[in-house]
């Protein structure tokens, strides 16, 4: 019985991955707004009820892709992280091989990247099951800036008193034990990178920047500057 059961279960992975693969083939071509399991089941040969016993909606399935997604970038960032960190890197050194990391994971992956960083999908609301990988790296990037504070400290960034308050708030939320300068500085340094990676990514540096990688190399080197890390 154990044999038999070992023997679905492993069908069972093989197809929820093909299925994974063509939903990123279709993401690719047409975009996450015209995903269908109607779809993904003809091109695999399948009747749509079979796929639904794998993905019940559309949104799930969805979800599963952005969940991979979130899981990939977060591992690319957590081992750059430890590469650097193994090798005796200073953590500002370790922040610009994490946002290195993540560009080049973007640049690898750029449908995946735009499922999880580009514009909302319409209809879908992203379920609480995201919110784990999706933190992976913010957490690395907090967890750099955190060894540096109990390190050699912090340069602490400029904090309007009118954003304190809200400061004060994000620092219990996900950055406990970091300055409210800081978390705010974090914030928008998470935002930059982004954007930075988004601009690259769909087109806007075209005509603009033409070295990006050391442009890119620069901004987040000053990105770290700004959340406080001391040069290295």
């Amino acid at each position: 019985m154990s044999t038999v059961r070992g023997a679905r279960e492993r069908a069972r992975i093989e197809v929820t991955a093909a299925i994974k693969d063509e939903a990123r083939r279709m993401l690719a071509a047409e975009g996450a707004a015209k995903l269908s399991l109607r779809a993904v089941a003809r091109e695999l040969g399948m009747v749509s009820s079979a796929l639904y016993r794998y993905f019940p909606s559309r949104d799930e399935l969805l979800t599963a892709l952005i969940v991979d997604a979130y899981d990939s970038v977060g591992a690319a960032a957590e081992q750059a992280d430890a590469r650097a960190h193994t090798v005796g890197a200073a953590p500002r050194e370790r922040w610009t091989a994490v946002c290195e990391a993540v560009r080049a994971w973007a640049l690898d992956h750029p449908h995946e990247y735009a499922l999880i960083y580009g514009s909302p999908v319409p209809g879908y609301s992203a379920p609480a099951d995201t919110i784990a990988p999706a933190s992976r790296v913010g957490n690395t990037l907090i967890g750099i800036v955190r060894a540096a504070h109990a390190g050699r400290g912090l340069a602490l960034p400029p904090l309007p008193a009118a954003l304190r308050p809200e400061a004060v708030r994000m620092t219990a939320d996900f950055a406990e034990g970091l300055p409210p300068e800081v978390t705010a500085a974090l914030v928008a340094a998470w935002a930059q990178l982004v954007g930075l990676i988004s601009f690259e990514l769909f087109g806007q540096f075209n005509r603009v920047v033409e070295d990006r990688a050391a442009f890119f190399a620069h901004a987040a080197d000053q990105l770290a500057h700004a959340v406080g890390l001391p040069a290295a």
